[in-house]
Parts: C-alpha cells; structure tokens; sequence
C-alpha cells in the first residue's frame, strides 16, 4: 500500500467517528498539531483521546465538538495553565474522564504493545485514582502470586489509531524521532493503525545505512505525511522551538470562553496546514526565529 499520503488522505481513511485516538506529542513538544487540525476540519466526532500529557491537541478537539472522553495521565499546558475548553466541557458532564497517572497510561500501552491483555503495577496503590479506574473497569486490585503483595492490574489500551509527529520518516514508513519519545513507540506498537506526520519524508531505503536511527519500523506505521513545521505552535527538538506567543495567546482566549476559541478555529485553520502556517506567520519571520532558537539551544 502506498503509505504517503496528505493529511486530509490519511485522516479520512484513517480516523473514523468513535475512534479511539492515540495522541503524540508531550505538553508543547511534538504534538501533531497538523493531523488534528485536518480532524477538525473534517469534523471527525465522538471521539476517545487517549494519552500522557494530553495538551493543545486535545483542547481543540473539545472545542470543536469532537471528544466524548479522554484517558490520560494530564491535561494541561503546564506553566501556561489548564486546557481551559476541556475543564469547562469536564465540568458540564459533557466529556467523561479517565483519569490516570502517566506511568499507569504508558502500562496500558506497553500492555497493547505486548499483545497482553493487561499488565501489573504498584504505581496506582494508595491512590485515590484507583477505585475510579476500577469502576471503569480498567483496573483490578489483585495479589502478586509470588508473594510479593498487592499489585493492580492495568488493562491493555489498544488505539484504533495513533497520531504522532516526527522529525523525518521515509515512504515506506520508517520514523525517526530525536529526543524524548515518551510512551509513543508502545502507543503506535498497541494501535490498529498508526498516520505519522512528519518534517520531512525521505526516498525508501534512506536509512538501510544508519537502521540505528529508526525509532519506530515501518511495520507499525500505516500512513505518512510530509508536512514542515507540523507540531507548530508545540515544538520539535533540533528543529526548530515552541511559539511562546501562539500558546498564550491561544490559552488567553481559552479562559475568555468556548465561542471565542471556536470562532478562532472556524477563522483560523484555512484550507490546510500550509494556510494555517501562512496566516499565523505570513512572512515566515515567526519561524525562522524558532528554528534559530532551537539551534542554539542544541
């Protein structure tokens, strides 16, 4: 199958209403902000989000409408303050919530990853998340059959499909991501399917010489899509910084309310990613400047 496709290809064979999402990316490093912009315009709803640190990505989708329930460790952008539209549609009953810790989260990964049906754990004992996760019956309060005491068991969470956003792939749908990959390997390894964005796609076989560089084969990723400065406003490491000035300004009109930032996304998505980053940056000086900055940070 070819697996290189455009984004607005790979989400509409790829994220189907109901889905549940895997999300990429770790607070405002790599999100797959390109993806999840074409699930918005798409209008791909009722969806579960599930992973670590679900940030910007995940405020948007709730904003437009389009998440039921999430399953994550956290949602914030940290020092930048909660995800403003998700607390409010938490609040309202209108999005359901499984909260966990990031260590529970990345179990319920490697579990999916392993092909088991859940792993054990301590990390939840004394919690008071567990007698929720339990209720939801993802969770079970067990025995260590060796002796060992209490352990929890944490069920496998398996994707319909992952999104995530990497330095450079090839076409035949080899990854390679440089710095902190967080629980995406196990994520795409346990998901159905897998669409990568990335900065830059390279001809097949780029990597036969240098294999060590793989992040994540080809086997587990089903589409590719090429797309610069994919994670912006959120960051890529060695290649270019976060927008300071893009996330307060989207988390300023995330505390004013959900119809300004609905209204932001309905005027400010354009026709695809390209637009968006045209319109936010006309004169590419924005990104310019954050590549510079990533590059004397490296």
């Amino acid at each position: 199958m070819r697996k290189l496709l455009t984004a607005a290809e790979a989400v509409s064979r790829f994220v189907r209403p109901g889905a549940v999402v895997g999300m990429g990316g770790q607070n405002i490093n790599r999100c797959p902000m390109a993806l999840v912009h074409e699930v918005i315009r798409q209008e791909i709803g009722e969806l579960t989000v599930a992973g670590c640190n679900l940030s910007l990505p995940l405020d948007m989708l709730v904003a437009a409408g389009l998440v039921t329930r999430t399953e994550q460790g956290t949602g914030n952008l940290e020092r930048y303050g909660t995800l403003f539209c998700w607390r409010r549609a938490v609040e309202r009953g209108e999005v359901s919530v499984g909260d966990h810790s990031h260590l529970a989260m990345a179990t319920r990964f490697a579990a999916g990853a392993l092909g088991l049906p859940y792993l054990p754990t301590r990390s939840l004992l004394g919690t008071s998340l567990l007698a929720d996760l339990v209720r939801d019956g993802v969770a079970v309060e067990s025995a260590d059959p060796f002796g060992g005491g209490p352990v929890v068991l944490l069920k496998a969470m398996t994707p319909d499909v992952a999104l995530i956003h990497a330095n450079r792939a090839d076409v035949s749908g080899n990854i390679v991501i440089e710095g902190v990959t967080s629980h995406e390997v196990d994520m795409v390894r346990a998901a159905r399917s897998t669409v990568v964005s990335a900065e830059e796609v390279l001809p097949a076989g780029a990597f036969a010489d240098r294999p060590e560089q793989v992040t994540i084969p080809e086997a587990y990723v089903t589409a590719v899509v090429e797309q610069p400065f994919g994670a912006f406003p959120t960051s890529v490491y060695r290649a270019y910084d976060f927008a300071e000035p893009e996330i307060k300004d989207y988390q300023a009109l995330g505390r004013t309310g959900d119809e300004e930032v609905r209204s932001w996304i309905a005027a400010g998505l354009g026709a695809g990613f390209d637009d968006y980053l045209e319109r936010r940056d006309p004169s590419g000086a924005l990104r310019d400047g954050l590549v510079e900055q990533m590059r004397r940070l490296v």
